[in-house]
């Protein structure tokens, strides 16, 4: 499977004389992105990082702290990139069924489109979640696909159409860990079953099977 981390731009290039100080924030996140979503934050370098932004290493510290303050602001960055896409879903302007075949394809396709954000919730775990607990910013990004989700199942379940014991943040969860298991697993799945997972006919049969199976899962 090709290294879909590597996948995300690099930082764009800027013209020499106008590296006004918010380009090169926006530099520096997406160079750093890049590079922890590849090495994690152990491997991951300063020095690398301030060579894909093309900006000076010292500015790396001026704008961002330490490295793990960096880290920080990078995983805050990717969870505040699929927050804005979920608000922008308006579930509730569709028939419940429609709607819950809308957030299912969604969630699925943002895992499949950025793998940066896979790689990172991956490193973020295996450091116990401590910068994630750690950021004020995090805590209060709560999705507002709970709240959606929440009240599309209680439109479904006055239509007839889903079940009525059904908890939002249980189908919130279930939703996001049966997309996200197939593409932080999926070489190692590749390997057992002795076949490639990652190509377009593989992420598109198993999109269709995920959509299938959550919406047989709502039903009464």
């Amino acid at each position: 499977m090709p290294n879909r981390a590597a996948a995300r731009p690099a930082a764009p290039r800027r013209e020499p004389g106008k590296r006004d100080p918010e380009s090169t924030r926006r530099a520096l996140l997406d160079a750093a992105i890049g590079e922890f979503a590849e090495k994690g934050l152990a491997g991951a370098r300063v020095d690398e990082i301030a060579a894909r932004a093309e900006v000076n290493k010292q500015l790396v510290y001026h704008h961002f702290g330490t490295k793990e303050d960096l880290y920080a602001a990078a995983l805050e960055e990717v969870y505040a990139a699929i927050r804005e896409k979920e608000r922008a879903l308006h579930l509730d302007d569709l028939p419940p069924r429609e709607a819950m075949e809308r957030l299912v394809g969604f969630s699925f396709d943002y895992l499949s489109a950025h793998p940066e954000f896979v790689a990172l919730l991956n490193d973020e775990n295996g450091h116990g979640g401590r910068h994630v607990r750690a950021s004020p910013r995090l805590r209060q990004m709560h999705s507002p696909l709970v709240g959606m989700v929440g009240e599309t199942l209680e439109r479904g379940a006055r239509e007839g159409l889903f079940r009525d014991d059904l908890d939002a943040v249980d189908l919130y969860i279930t939703i996001a860990g049966v997309s996200y298991f197939f593409f932080s697993n999926n070489r190692t799945l590749s390997a057992i079953f002795g076949k490639r997972l990652d190509t377009r006919p593989a992420v598109s049969r198993h999109r269709a099977h995920v959509i299938r199976f959550v919406l047989a899962a709502l039903r009464p």
